[in-house]
């Protein structure tokens, strides 16, 4: 092996040795850190001298025969192939203590002698062994060497001392690598020594530059200074680590990289303690285990090692390049050092650690990990800190380690209230990753919640649990019944409302009758604090659960905003993900698509920095639902298949109805029916069936049916979806146009009068606020069913509607409508600028109509290119032409876009003047023939807000 950084150190010795060639005898003492390359330094010099014709002895002193005596001269010997007879008595009389190598322990039980004349043959075996050695060296020079001579026996030390003071006039070299501080012997041995007259080397670690020529000597070329600088911290410079840190890390190139700890370099850190006392071994693994609490009094307490043996320790782990201070330089270090401990043994320091950090006020997390790393809790207030500590890594979104300090304090816990808690809070962290997964706990509290043995929190827990994974949702509300009390606290009632909420959404059932005789289902406009109605459980309206109340009993702009507030505010460990998916698809079906798209991008980017699949895969299914609401075809398509992607069916529960209704409802709008027919194919729990989220599937699987010719089978599903709503809470679900539903697959399979009668009783849905884009969806289908001069006026009102909603498809297909009458109507004109219309405000293209594309593809033949004709009429102008155009009367306009009859009727006739049209009927034609901006131009659909005209 090539040396780096070694020359003084190798010029020393060779110094050393040719004043021993010359007859002066030499002792030289080397030391260093264990892996410091103090060996490799003798094994180069002993070759280089064996080169020259010395003689070469070496022998290695081991912890496992220093109750042997002569152990080291007996090896000199043997390897001298010299013999002694007084030593090969000795051996003879007494086998025990000189086992060979893999033949025993090489441990002496009993060190007395069997009589004062054992003792002088060890003396005389020990002069006998001093009188061949120098004998050796009048042939030639001798160089004798001892590693770890700071092991070595007594006798053989006596034996170098004494060798020692009679080579002052021989040719020999004595050799002796050591340590300067080495637990409880290696001090005592390293005194006698050095006491000689001696030469010193100290091989201290490679310095950056030395680790540097190192890596580009094995690369065969310089490597960068990043490269090499990361090599030695992680090493200290320390050659042993550097070499297997390097092998590790190139297993798979022979061109060094980021270094990579494994299974070498885990190795040689274990070589380097292995090598030591094994006090080093405690006290390495007691640093690894307190880890930032490292100090010499705390590992001295945990290791049981005086603060005195701490401190040598930690120096020559130091000077090893094991530690940095007292932090390990790697943690592939410390993770070695603990990986090769007794599990008794790690067992018994990580409790120790936990009692001193837990004495010492360390943070709960801390003294949890070295609870968990234990694995048992002997301690009366372990249990406790691990609850907390649990609660603080789910705060911290640590979902794993939060679960497996709650299942620590849940193994060995009888007490039932306890249990209950732990398994309550164990459910909730699994839940928030993966729902499936929290049923091994929530399971177990079934029973518990009918007993009313568990509080309102970890009972709602329950509940939700139960209504996402749809079981007796009767069991729930009879649960939801006996919890509601006027005595119960704020908190409680809370816990309990939004349960009864989900209730109502998941299965649009009416309100639980509770003990004060409301049904929960809106507070009262009165609830302003603690003392509002049973709905919102006396919470106020602080919390969500009253202002989503709110907004499905009437949206105005002030409930709009407060709900919005609240979700912006909101925090993940306090919130439940279904009422805030309640409240977007509120605000989305209040005619606010762009409120609700832009609050859900916010919330969705919370959800994945805070690394909470539950959440995110549900706000991405209410996304895609936002964008489907939007006519945003593609967006409801990808988003819905990421939604999907996210969990599987198990854990998604009844709710997999939302985001794969919506996958299917976008493909089939986009004409990809074969993709929509393999979604179709997808398994689906019963309960999913009875739930809206089952509705929500029927329908786009009905309009599946429709597109692909099926028609009494859609219609099939939609008189399904009708059963399930018709009795359900007509406030929470009014956003559904099941009965429109109804009025096209009826009209589908020629059943007109029965399809007027469900689209006539869609746009009657009264409420506080009937849903935009069901009734624009309805007027449009009752314009199919009308005479052409009836059908228009009916498809302005829809236009109107569909446009408030931001339904850019349903807004599209109604112009495309209106085209196709007007052409039938033969006002060509009119119908080519409509045409135009539904081709721009379509997200994903023209729709497909009877004329329409046709009537666009034919607006560019015959017309002249006026590229500044645009110019001609200013932006309010080309807006009131554009309404005029379309057929809108002047009050119709004046009403759109809130201004005056008057200004309309100005604006309309400086339009007249510079079109040079003489009456309203060729508006169309001019609009078409000079290019004028149209209203879907100056406007994104959906935008109602009037501008100063």
């Amino acid at each position: 092996m090539r040396l780096f950084e070694r020359s003084r150190e190798a010029n020393t010795l060779a110094k050393a040795f040719d004043a021993c060639s010359a007859g002066i005898g030499q002792f030289v003492i080397i030391t260093g850190g264990p892996g410091s390359g103090k060996s490799e330094l003798v094994h180069d010099t002993l070759k280089t001298v064996g080169e020259v014709g010395a003689t070469v002895l070496l022998a290695t002193a081991s912890p496992t025969r220093t109750e042997q005596p002569l152990s080291v001269f007996r090896s000199l010997l043997r390897d001298a192939e010299v013999s002694c007879a007084t030593l090969e008595q000795l051996t003879s009389t007494h086998p025990g203590w000189y086992q060979e190598d893999g033949g025993g322990t090489g441990v002496i039980e009993e060190r007395d002698w069997p009589n004062v004349d054992g003792e002088r043959a060890v003396a005389r075996a020990a002069e006998e062994a001093t009188a061949a050695l120098i004998e050796l060296s009048t042939e030639c020079p001798l160089v004798i060497a001892v590693d770890d001579a700071h092991l070595m026996d007594d006798d053989s030390l006596a034996a170098m001392l004494s060798l020692l003071h009679r080579i002052r006039k021989k040719r020999i070299l004595v050799v002796c690598v050591s340590w300067e501080q080495s637990g409880i012997r290696g001090p005592v041995v390293h005194r006698q020594l050095i006491r000689q007259p001696h030469e010193r080397v100290r091989v201290a670690p490679l310095t950056e530059d030395g680790v540097a020529a190192l890596l580009g000597r094995h690369a065969g070329r310089p490597v960068p200074r990043e490269t090499s600088d990361a090599y030695h911290r992680a090493t200290g410079g320390n050659p042993m680590l550097v070499h297997a840190l390097l092998d590790d890390s190139t297993r798979f190139g022979s061109e060094p990289g980021e270094p990579v700890a494994s299974s070498a370099y885990r190795q040689a850190v274990l070589t380097c303690l292995g090598s030591t006392s094994p006090a080093h071994t405690r006290i390495g693994a007691a640093i690894a285990v307190l880890g930032d609490f490292a100090s010499a009094r705390n590992v001295a307490l945990v290791s049981g090692d005086s603060p005195t043996t701490v401190l040598e320790t930690v120096s020559v782990l130091n000077s090893s390049g094991l530690l940095s201070d007292y932090a390990f330089r790697h943690p592939a270090a410390a993770e070695a050092v603990l990986s090769d401990l007794p599990e008794n043994e790690l067992a018994r320091i990580n409790t120790d650690a936990a009692q001193l950090l837990y004495q010492a006020g360390a943070p709960e997390r801390d003294v949890a990990a070295r609870l968990l790393a234990a694995d048992e809790v002997v301690q009366p207030w372990g249990p406790k800190v691990l609850r907390g500590a649990a609660d603080l890594a789910l705060g911290a979104d640590n979902v794993r380690e939060s679960m497996s300090y709650l299942r620590l304090a849940l193994r060995d816990r009888t007490d039932e209230h306890d249990r209950h808690r732990l398994l309550a809070a164990l459910g909730r962290a699994a839940w928030r990753v993966n729902p499936a997964a929290a049923e091994a706990s929530l399971a177990q509290l079934r029973r518990a919640v009918f007993d009313g043995c568990l509080d309102a929190d970890d009972a709602a827990t329950v509940l939700r649990y139960m209504l996402w994974q749809g079981e007796d949702a009767d069991q729930v509300a009879t649960a939801i019944g006996a919890l509601s009390s006027p005595a119960a606290s704020d908190r409680d009632n809370q816990s309990i409302a939004e349960v009864e909420f989900i209730r109502q959404w998941f299965y649009g059932v009416p309100g639980v009758h509770r003990p004060d005789g409301s049904d929960g289902t809106v507070p009262d406009d009165r609830a302003g604090g603690p003392a509002g109605s049973a709905a919102n459980g006396g919470m106020g309206l602080a919390g969500l659960s009253p202002k989503l109340a709110q907004l499905i009993a009437g949206a105005s702009d002030e409930v709009v905003a407060s709900v919005v507030q609240s979700l912006q505010g909101l925090q993940l460990d306090r919130m439940k993900p279904e009422l805030v998916a309640m409240s977007l698809l509120a605000i989305a079906h209040t005619d606010r698509g762009g409120t609700a798209a832009e609050v859900c991008e916010t919330l969705l980017a919370y959800a994945a920095r805070r690394k909470a699949t539950t959440w995110h895969a549900l706000l991405t299914a209410v996304r895609a639902e936002i964008a489907l609401l939007q006519g945003d075809l593609e967006t409801a398509d990808a988003k819905s298949a990421e939604a999907l992607d996210m969990m599987h069916t198990r854990g998604w529960g009844v709710l997999i109805g939302l985001p794969l209704g919506t996958a299917v409802f976008a493909n089939t709008a986009l004409g990809r029916h074969d993709r929509a027919a393999e979604l179709l194919e997808r398994e689906l729990p019963d309960a999913v069936f009875r739930t809206v989220f089952g509705v929500q599937y029927l329908r786009a699987r009905g309009h599946h049916y429709l597109a692909t010719d099926r028609a009494f089978a859609g219609l099939s599903d939609f008189e399904t979806c009708g059963r399930l709503l018709r009795d359900a809470n007509a406030e929470l679900h009014k956003g559904i146009p099941w009965r429109a539903d109804l009025a096209e697959a009826n009209l589908r399979v020629g059943r007109t009068k029965t399809a007027r009668e469900w689209a006539e009783a869609q746009v009657e849905v009264g409420g506080s606020r009937p849903s935009s884009r069901a009734r624009g969806v309805a007027l449009r289908l009752l314009a199919q069913m009308s005479r052409p001069n009836v059908r228009t006026s009916l498809l302005h009102e829809a236009i109107d509607l569909l446009r408030a909603s931001g339904d850019r498809r349903e807004l599209a297909v109604a112009f495309s409508d209106l085209s196709a009458t007007h052409y039938e109507l033969g006002d060509y004109a009119r119908a080519r600028l409509v045409a135009r219309h539904a081709a721009q405000v379509s997200a994903t293209g023209p729709v497909e109509a009877a004329v329409g594309s046709r009537l666009v593809a034919l607006e560019h033949l015959g017309l002249p290119e006026e590229p500044g004709a645009a110019m001609l009429l200013t932006d309010a102008e080309c807006r009131v032409a554009g309404l005029a155009a379309l057929g809108y009367s002047n009050r119709e306009i004046s009403r759109r876009i809130h201004v005056t009859m008057s200004t309309v009727e100005q604006h309309l006739t400086r339009v007249y003047r510079k079109l040079k049209v003489a009456s309203r009927a060729d508006l169309p034609s001019k609009m078409l023939e000079h290019r004028i901006p149209t209203l879907s131009d100056h406007f994104a659909p959906g935008e109602t807000a009037a501008r100063a005209v």
